[in-house]
């Protein structure tokens, strides 16, 4: 998939000034590309769209000015972006209580080991998982996966966690958008 390049990326001025343009665009990209699993686990599949949209919301909240900063942005996020027919995905964990997250978060650790995507021939693919994301003996709300698909595309994802089991199919446009970014499209 293609990352995205410093030259797309707009001034905050101008950013703010085409926001609700440009976030309309991001929205759809995003919605196209969302699965939730058990009321729970929300994937979000990144392609250049949604990651060009973070970069700039992120450029725009914190005002960055600098260039390093900005390639800084862009270096982390396009990390997000799936390359050689994998599929980037971040995971959002989500759970309003504090006290129920606190403690979920603790007793799931291994929790992105037990994510897979499900392909058309029924093969599950599990997510590679980026260990940032988990310190201090616990996961954090926000996990930022690959599935190593091989350019398939697939059909379903889950969770076969003892206590979070649960399986999402994909909806057709959803598959197809992830065609289209498997694709290079």
């Amino acid at each position: 998939m293609k990352r995205v390049l410093r030259e797309e990326i707009l001034d905050y001025v101008t950013y703010g000034e085409r926001r609700t343009e440009l976030r309309a665009d991001a929205m759809a990209a995003k919605g196209l590309r969302r699965a939730n699993v058990g009321g729970v686990l929300t994937f979000l599949f990144e392609n250049h769209e949604t990651i060009r949209y973070q970069v700039h919301e992120m450029v725009r909240a914190e005002r960055i000015v600098k260039e390093s900063d900005i390639r800084h942005e862009l270096d982390t996020y396009n990390e997000l972006i799936g390359q050689g027919g994998d599929i980037g995905c971040t995971l959002l964990v989500e759970l309003d209580d504090p006290l129920e997250r606190a403690e979920k978060l603790v007793r799931w650790i291994d929790l992105p080991e037990r994510l897979y995507a499900r392909l058309a021939d029924g093969r599950l693919v599990r997510a590679a998982i980026d260990e940032r994301q988990r310190t201090e003996g616990k996961l954090s709300t926000v996990q930022y996966l690959k599935f190593p698909v091989g350019g398939a595309v697939p059909v379903a994802v889950g969770c076969d966690h003892p206590e979070l089991r649960g399986e999402t199919l994909l909806a057709q446009a959803t598959q197809a958008a992830l065609a289209g970014d498997l694709a290079g499209a």
